[in-house]
């Protein structure tokens, strides 16, 4: 029997050339990380456990990006705590504000520090993004963290596959965002538990790095263990010149079982949003264009990189943002603020009355810069939207793309972006 691509790269870091799903396996890391929540509790456990070293200094990456620019002494705290860690232990990956650092599930890959092949680990959720890789990404608790800081290692369950297979042609202003969201809203919020979800077909081909990054991210949002896509041309791409070290592209085997296959006729997907309270909740975004919203935010680890301000410079460009309505931009990384800025889209979000932040995970955690009041509610390119995610726990939040996000800017309230770009072809 073959393996997936999942089993196959978990069975050669643990050593072993064979390995199937429901399996336990003790398995070399290539890559962990941390953020301003999570390493703070990871570090105190590694050293409360007498650890005296990490495993490899260069393995490692602790990046204050959560409630960065830090909002108040506690948050400050947090990361002196990360900034003097990193530095006793010789830890080269540590990033904050300024031009090394951003959202750390654009920044790593554009740093080219995970890579096709990998085993990654991380204390956090959405730690499953690098999947757009060909990696085997997951996140973990701040535990696990710390003792695989300390050895290198940490046990697996080799998950059973969930594969979706993509065909067809995506439409006009349909994102991976729009994808993933109508994955979801299919299988539900439970439908992949501990499961990999291996994302293939002919239409992946047409999928861009961006759109894979932003369906790996929400993976999570099923209830999987990682979001995986076999790595193409695409990827060779991506990676080349990024990545300096040696990596690997993996593939599934023709005979690999898997526990279920969904196909999805991508031609038929259009513009959807998600709303509250669950990723799941999904519409299409013109059937509920009557919800009025009191705040925009295009950003985050799942839409934040600079296809996606492109996506919505080209919709805002020479139209101003409604009335009275919050418009938040929020380039993921300091690389893709200098991009935009380069291209001008600096200058567009600007001229339709939108402001534009540094690189920061703020809203979509509720933590700061665009925390919601009782009663508002917010469309935003983010991945979570449950009950008080983004502020008080009588907000609400509205996921979609960039397209839908920038179309919503405009009209104040919930709009299928064809709607504003129809008007101007007339």
């Amino acid at each position: 029997m073959g393996m997936t691509i999942s089993e196959k790269i978990l069975a050669a870091h643990a050593g072993r050339e064979e390995a199937s799903a429901g399996e336990f396996v003790l398995a070399r890391v290539d890559f962990a990380l941390a953020n301003d929540i999570t390493a703070p509790v990871a570090i105190q456990v590694f050293e409360d456990a007498g650890a005296r070293k990490v495993f490899d200094p260069d393995s490692i990456a602790l990046i204050a990006d959560h409630f960065t620019p830090c909002k108040d002494i506690k948050t400050a705290s947090q990361v002196d705590m990360m900034r003097r860690f990193a530095k006793k232990h010789g830890i080269a990956h540590f990033y904050e504000v300024g031009a090394g650092g951003g959202v750390e599930h654009a920044f790593l890959p554009e740093q080219g520090l995970v890579a096709p092949g990998d085993l990654v680990i991380g204390a956090d959720s959405h730690t499953c993004t690098y999947g757009a890789l060909g990696a085997f990404a997951t996140g973990v608790g701040s535990t696990d963290l710390a003792a695989a800081m300390a050895t290198g290692k940490a046990w697996f369950r080799i998950p059973e596959t969930l594969r979706v297979i993509l065909n067809g042609r995506p439409g006009e202003w349909v994102s991976g965002k729009d994808l993933i969201l109508t994955i979801i809203g299919k299988i539900g919020v439970e439908g992949a538990n501990y499961m990999a979800i291996e994302f293939t077909g002919e239409a992946v081909a047409r999928l861009n790095i961006a759109d894979r990054f932003t369906m790996s991210n929400m993976a999570v949002e099923a209830g999987a263990k990682a979001g995986i896509f076999i790595p193409d041309d695409v990827v060779r791409e991506y990676v080349d010149g990024r990545v300096k070290r040696e990596y690997k592209f993996y593939a599934s085997d023709s005979d690999a079982s898997v526990a279920r296959t969904l196909e999805i006729n991508v031609s038929s997907v259009e513009p959807v949003v998600a709303l509250p309270h669950l990723p799941s909740n999904v519409k299409p975004a013109k059937e509920v264009k009557d919800l009025t919203i009191h705040q925009v935010i295009i950003g985050s680890c799942t839409n934040g990189r600079i296809e996606d301000l492109r996506i919505a410079a080209r919709i805002l460009k020479g139209r101003r943002v409604a009335k009275g309505l919050r418009v938040i931009v929020l380039p993921a990384t300091e690389a893709v603020y200098r991009a935009a800025l380069e291209e001008g889209l600096i200058g567009i979000f600007a001229d339709s009355g939108a402001t534009v932040g540094p690189p920061t995970c703020g809203p979509c955690l509720g933590g700061h810069m665009g925390v919601l009041a009782e009663g508002e509610r917010s469309v935003s390119t983010t991945n979570r939207n449950f009950v008080g995610r983004m502020g008080h726990p009588k907000s609400e939040v509205v996921l979609a793309g960039p397209a839908v996000a920038a179309a919503s800017a405009i009209t104040g309230r919930v709009t299928d972006p064809r709607e504003i770009m129809k008007e101007n072809s007339q």
